[in-house]
């Protein structure tokens, strides 16, 4: 059994669903909090989901995870100095890093021995249009994207304190548009999708020197793709032996294989999903993907195939009004 949360950023709620040990989802409640609901993060743990509000009062909320039924129950709200439009926790469970697009700024809030969210204690301006924001898995150093400047910001990480310090950047095309990115579940490579182009870079990360230097890059858009690119989110399944990426006009899911050993990406098709996809997940068996039509309304299940990762759809449920985030909780 698990449990899967979708934020609805137009029926300010998030959606709780049972998955069984089949993957089959079914409806369990509704958790009403208000206003634009987006980003979200679950606790190292488990044992809490935090979402951040975008519009008034911005603020990011706690909510305890109920261990036996998965339901939700808000325990606090922190305020937050901007909108923002990712959120993510350091590896230990201490800190919260927020990324702003509006503000152009990335936060940080302690986290309490209770799960909660406190106030914002750093703030740091980044270049145009933070995107998103996440530890490394060694946890001595933060990355964040800045959509609007082009780059994949390096900060350095002190695990005790929490503070941020600048220690580098990597520099992307002129009108590539950094948005999500991804570690490899060895940490060796960063996957970079670019929001603009609909283009993927390959990174490495040389974790002794902060540093990342270019392997390759990909495109993402279907054959015959005609329109404005605007890439969303990108997954890796558990194994790391492939990756997924949405793009939003298109409304599809791009498929690569990964090598193991040199991290490149195969194109291996493209899947029609939901309406405008901007946010998915893949269940910790990596036999199931899960992803959010912000337009539909609805969540779709695909069947991630055992031998070569094609997908099929195997379920289609209504959720909130506006669903662009989706954490799944084993």
């Amino acid at each position: 059994m698990a449990h899967v949360y979708v934020s609805n950023a137009d029926s300010g709620d998030i959606t709780v669903l049972r998955m069984d040990a089949a993957g089959v989802l079914s409806l369990q409640g509704q958790q009403r909090l208000g206003g634009n609901l987006m980003p979200m993060a679950l606790h190292p743990t488990g044992k809490m989901l935090y979402v951040a509000r975008r519009t008034d009062p911005m603020a990011l909320i706690s909510l305890a995870i109920d261990p036996v039924s998965g339901d939700l129950h808000p325990r606090a709200e922190a305020s937050l100095p901007a909108s923002m439009a990712y959120v993510s926790t350091d590896r230990s469970g201490r800190f919260l890093f927020a990324a702003s697009y509006p503000q152009h700024k990335l936060t940080v809030s302690p986290i309490a021995e209770d799960g909660t969210v406190g106030a914002v204690v750093q703030v740091v301006n980044t270049g145009p249009n933070a995107h998103a924001v996440a530890p490394t898995p060694s946890n001595r150093h933060v990355l964040a994207t800045s959509l609007g400047g082009g780059s994949l910001l390096v900060f350095g990480f002190d695990a005790a304190s929490g503070r941020l310090s600048p220690a580098g950047h990597w520099q992307a095309r002129s009108g590539a548009g950094p948005r999500h990115f991804r570690f490899d579940p060895r940490g060796r490579f960063v996957y970079l999708l670019n929001e603009l182009d609909g283009s993927l870079d390959v990174l490495a990360w040389d974790q002794a020197h902060a540093r990342l230097s270019h392997v390759q890059t990909v495109d993402t858009l279907p054959p015959g793709f005609a329109g404005k690119p605007w890439a969303a989110d990108l997954q890796l399944t558990p194994d790391g032996r492939h990756l997924y990426s949405s793009e939003r006009t298109s409304s599809t899911l791009a498929h690569f294989a990964v090598d193991a050993v040199t991290g490149r990406l195969t194109a291996a098709g493209h899947t029609q999903v939901e309406a405008q996809p901007r946010g998915f997940a893949i269940d910790p068996s990596g036999r199931h993907l899960l992803v959010a039509g912000q337009l539909s309304h609805h969540l779709s299940r695909l069947l991630i195939d055992p031998h070569n990762a094609s997908l099929t759809m195997a379920q289609r449920i209504a959720v909130g009004q506006g669903p662009n985030w989706v954490e799944i909780l084993p």
